[in-house]
């Protein structure tokens, strides 16, 4: 059972004896809040989770209507666990990302698991600004686009904070998961690229000839070992009981041994690109290069995504790949320019290659 199933059906426990010291049974109740019979009983059982003003009116209905203070506050509590996003994109998109800021901002560890598409805290502000336009016309939420991807890309800086560890893995299938246009999604593939320099991130891929251990059924971000947040369609479920953290924690890790990192994961995503390239295109042979790459007239081998030159007489790196044999996040040995320094790729929140290339709106 869950904790907020827990939760509720003790909500719904204080409610039924409520009624019962009032001398009441379900129908008569029923009668005085002009309810259907079935939803007292869906409500003391926790089938039915009451809103604020039911428990109000259940309340006063029983004759103590100042226990309605207390049991708003523990309908709150209850709520704190399942938030449906009705209500918590009320104000819209953006004012959601701020209180994710200040999440992200407590936290030590951060783990997530993405099947499906890339991670808000790594998304280009044209990736995320596609998203959220779909949002708002789905869920017929405010339309803010334009302040939400903005908050997105702030809610970013926490990344460069050498204090905060942080551990995504997610599928070759979220890479190629088509959610913008072609531009887009390069420049959000190059910038999965220079994230990778980030001493402080662990970026793992996993393959698509991966035996995965399980289904990968939803995604989920782990804070610490004090909160699990899972995002469904219709609600973010928030979950505190310390077994079931126990229980993603271990899903995270079977998940994490099937993937791959360092110059292996960027292989995957070199390939992803590739299979993304225009066929009239002349292809790099160094592979991709990092925004920074673009921007900056920068040697080559200084980049993430690229090795130096190969010398005519050796056999060139994989595309795209710095050496297999070398540490993560390191040049070849062999390029004069050395280890990457990561602070020469910190990859600006609000730009990449992909808003250099195409014209841009205004960036869980």
């Amino acid at each position: 059972m869950t904790d907020f199933q827990r939760e509720r059906e003790a909500l719904g426990g204080w409610l039924h004896r409520l009624r019962r010291e009032a001398g009441l049974n379900g129908k008569e109740l029923a009668a005085r809040l002009g309810w259907a019979a079935s939803k007292i009983s869906r409500i003391e059982h926790g089938r039915q989770t009451p809103s604020q003003a039911d428990v109000a009116a259940w309340a006063r209905a029983t004759g103590v209507p100042d226990v309605a203070v207390e049991l708003a506050a523990r309908l709150q509590s209850l709520d704190s666990h399942y938030v449906s996003w009705r209500r918590s994109l009320r104000a819209g998109h953006a004012p959601r990302q701020r209180v994710g800021t200040e999440l992200d901002s407590g936290t030590g560890l951060l783990r997530a698991f993405e099947p499906g598409m890339v991670p808000g805290l790594l998304q280009t502000a044209e990736y995320a600004r596609n998203l959220f336009a779909r949002l708002v016309q789905l869920q017929g939420t405010p339309d803010d686009v334009p302040a939400a991807v903005q908050a997105r890309m702030e809610r970013q800086q926490v990344l460069y904070q050498p204090e905060r560890q942080f551990h995504f893995v997610l599928t070759a299938a979220a890479l190629r998961t088509r959610l913008c246009p072609t531009d887009a999604h390069r420049g959000q593939l190059d910038r999965l690229l220079a994230v990778t320099s980030l001493a402080n991130v662990r970026l793992g891929v996993i393959p698509d000839e991966a035996q995965l251990p399980l289904a990968p059924l939803h995604p989920f971000w782990i804070y610490d070992e004090r909160l699990v947040q899972v995002e469904t369609w219709s609600a973010e479920i928030n979950v505190t009981e310390p077994a079931e953290i126990t229980l993603y924690l271990q899903v995270f890790e079977h998940y994490a041994r099937s993937a791959v990192y360092g110059a292996a994961a960027r292989r995957v995503v070199g390939a992803v690109l590739a299979e993304l390239a225009d066929p009239g295109d002349a292809v790099d042979p160094r592979g991709p290069r990092s925004p920074d790459c673009v921007r900056a007239p920068v040697d080559p081998g200084d980049c993430v995504g690229h090795s130096a030159p190969a010398d005519p007489g050796e056999p060139a790196d994989p595309v795209g790949q710095a050496n297999p044999a070398d540490p993560v996040g390191q040049a070849n040995p062999a390029d004069p320019a050395g280890p990457v320094d990561p602070a020469q790729h910190r990859v600006p929140v609000q730009e990449s290659r992909s808003t250099e290339a195409i014209q841009r709106q205004d960036s869980q």
